[in-house]
C-alpha cells in the first residue's frame, strides 16, 4: 500500500500554532500561578513567539500555489492548499492573533482570567482560522470553522466570577451550535446533489432539474449558516451582548479574526465551489449587505457604550464587506480582491480601537463614551491612535487607509451592483455621525484631577503596532495593497 506524502511546508504554520498552544498550556501548568505581574506575561510572550515562528514558513510560501492531502485518483482533488488568498488571510490571522495576545495582557491586572488556558484557547482558535483558508473541501472547511468557534466561546466565559462573561459565552455558544447545524444541513444537500465535497468538483455547472433544486436549497442553508458567523443581519443579534460581556481582547478577536474566517468560508464556497449558482447567492448577499450595513449604522447611532458602539460598527463593517459578493457574479476577481483588501485594512484599524478600549477599561469599566473625554491630552499614547482609528473606520483623512478600503468596495460594486453602492454611500455618511461623536469626546477637556492611565506594556505594544501600521499604509497604501492584490486568485 502506497503511503501518501505530506507537504510539511504547507502545514507548518498551523502546526506551529497547535504545538505552541500545547507548550503554553504545559508551561503554565508546571510553573503554577504567576506571583508577579511580569511572570504573568510569560504565556503572552510564548503566544506571540509561536505566531512569529508560524509566520516564517507562511512567508516562505508567498507567491506559490501548492496542495497536499490529495486523493490518489487526481492531484486536483485535495483537502489542503495554499494560494494568494490563503496567504493573505494567514497574514491577517497571524497579525490579529499577536495583537489580541498583547491586548489580553490587560487581564493580568485583575487576576481572574487563567492566563495559560486563555492563551491556549487563543492559539487553538487561530489554528482553525489558518486551516479555513487552506481548506479545499467542505468537510475540512466546516471542521476548521468549529475549531475557530469552540475555543472562542470558551475564551469569552473564562473569566472567574463574571456573570456577564458567562452569559456572553452561552449566547455565542448557542449561535455557534445553530449556525453549525444549518451549515451542515446545507453542505449535506449540496453533497447529495453534486456527489462530491471537493470545491473543484462542486463547480460542475447546471444539473438535472431535481438535483439543481436540492443544490440551491443546500446553498441557501450554507449561506445562512455562514451569515451567523459573519454577523450579517438578521443573524447578528448575538454580537452586541457577546462583545460587551466578553473581555475586550475576546471582542477584538471575534470582530477581526473570527469574522474574517467566516468571510473566507463564504469566498471558498461561493466563488470557489458554486459560482454557477451566482444567480441565487449574489442577489441574496446583496440584500443581506444592505440590511447589515443599515441596521448596524442606525443602531450604532443610539449607543453611549464604547464597546457596544464598536459591536454595531462591526456589524456595519460586515455589510460593507458583503458588497463585493453581490457584485462578483460575472467577474469574481474584483470581488475577491476587494474583500481581502478590506479585511486586511479593517484588521489593524479595528484592533487599534479595541486596544485603546482595553486601556480605558482599566480605569472606567463602564466604558461610556464620556469616559474617553480628554483622552488625547490625558494619555496621548492612547488618545491619538484611537482618534486615527475612528477616522480610518469612517473613511476620513488622515485615516487614508480606511478611505482606500471603502474605495475598493465601491469600485467592485460600481456597475454590477450600482444600487448597492448608493446604499453604501448613504451608510458611510451615517457612520460619520457616531464616529464624530466619539471623536469629539477625545478632544474635550479632561475631568479635573484625572490621573494618568496605567498602560500595560503588552497593550502599549499592540497600540503602537496597529497605529504605526495605519500611519504607514495611509501614506504608502501600495506597500500593503500591491502585494496583497497582485497575489490573489479566485479560490
Amino acid at each position: 500500500m502506497k503511503v501518501q506524502a505530506i507537504d510539511w511546508a504547507l502545514v507548518a504554520a498551523p502546526t506551529v500554532l497547535a504545538v505552541g498552544a500545547i507548550v503554553v498550556l504545559l508551561v503554565d501548568a508546571f510553573t503554577g500561578p504567576p506571583r508577579t505581574r511580569r511572570a504573568a506575561l510569560v504565556p503572552a510572550a510564548l503566544t506571540v513567539t509561536a505566531v512569529v515562528v508560524a509566520a516564517v514558513p507562511a512567508a516562505a510560501l508567498w507567491g506559490e500555489v501548492r496542495t497536499t492531502f490529495c486523493l490518489g485518483r487526481s492531484d486536483a482533488l485535495c483537502s489542503f492548499g495554499v494560494n494568494g488568498l490563503t496567504l493573505t488571510f494567514w497574514g491577517v490571522v497571524l497579525f490579529g492573533t499577536a495583537v489580541v495576545a498583547l491586548i489580553g495582557t490587560v487581564e493580568v491586572a485583575d487576576g481572574r482570567t487563567p492566563q495559560g488556558e486563555w492563551y491556549f484557547l487563543l492559539l487553538c482558535s487561530a489554528t482553525g482560522a489558518l486551516t479555513i483558508a487552506a481548506a479545499r473541501d467542505l468537510v475540512t472547511l466546516v471542521v476548521a470553522l468549529e475549531v475557530v468557534s469552540l475555543p472562542a466561546f470558551a475564551m469569552a466565559g473564562l473569566r472567574r466570577g463574571d456573570r456577564r462573561a458567562a452569559e456572553a459565552a452561552v449566547k455565542f455558544f448557542l449561535v455557534s451550535v445553530v449556525s453549525t447545524a444549518v451549515t451542515l444541513m446545507g453542505i449535506s444537500l449540496v453533497y447529495g446533489a453534486v456527489g462530491d465535497v471537493f470545491l473543484v468538483s462542486l463547480n460542475v455547472g447546471p444539473l438535472d432539474q431535481s438535483l439543481e433544486v436540492v443544490a440551491r436549497v443546500g446553498l441557501l442553508l450554507t449561506v445562512v449558516g455562514l451569515a451567523f458567523k459573519v454577523a450579517a443581519v438578521p443573524f447578528h443579534m448575538w454580537v452586541p451582548d457577546t462583545y460587551v460581556g466578553a473581555p475586550v481582547a475576546v471582542a477584538a478577536y471575534l470582530s477581526v479574526v473570527s469574522k474574517s474566517a467566516g468571510f473566507v468560508g463564504l469566498l471558498l464556497v461561493l466563488q470557489g465551489g458554486l459560482p454557477w449558482l451566482a444567480d441565487v447567492w449574489a442577489p441574496l448577499l446583496g440584500v443581506l449587505a444592505a440590511l447589515t450595513m443599515t441596521v448596524g449604522n442606525v443602531m450604532a447611532l443610539r449607543q453611549g457604550h464604547a464597546i457596544r458602539l464598536l459591536a454595531w460598527s462591526s456589524v456595519a463593517q460586515a455589510g460593507y464587506i458583503l458588497v463585493p459578493f453581490a457584485a462578483g457574479a460575472d467577474d469574481p476577481v474584483p470581488s475577491v480582491t476587494a474583500t481581502m483588501g478590506y479585511l486586511a485594512i479593517y484588521a489593524f484599524v479595528n484592533l487599534s480601537a479595541f486596544a485603546v478600549a482595553a486601556v480605558v477599561g482599566t480605569r472606567y469599566p463602564a466604558q461610556r463614551l464620556e469616559d474617553y473625554r480628554g483622552l488625547v491630552r490625558d494619555e496621548p499614547g492612547a488618545g491619538w491612535p484611537l482618534a486615527f482609528a475612528l477616522l480610518a473606520l469612517a473613511g476620513l483623512p488622515p485615516g487614508v487607509v480606511g478611505l482606500v478600503a471603502k474605495v475598493l468596495v465601491f469600485d467592485a460594486a460600481a456597475g454590477p451592483a450600482t444600487w448597492l453602492a448608493v446604499v453604501m454611500a448613504v451608510n458611510v455618511a451615517i457612520g460619520l455621525v457616531y464616529y464624530a461623536r466619539w471623536l469629539r469626546e477625545l478632544f474635550r477637556p479632561a475631568p479635573e484631577g484625572a490621573s494618568r492611565y496605567d498602560v500595560p506594556n503588552g497593550v502599549g505594544v499592540a497600540i503602537g503596532l496597529t497605529f504605526t501600521a495605519g500611519l504607514v499604509f495611509s501614506v504608502l497604501p501600495g506597500l500593503l495593497l500591491d502585494p496583497v492584490l497582485s497575489s490573489l486568485t479566485v479560490p
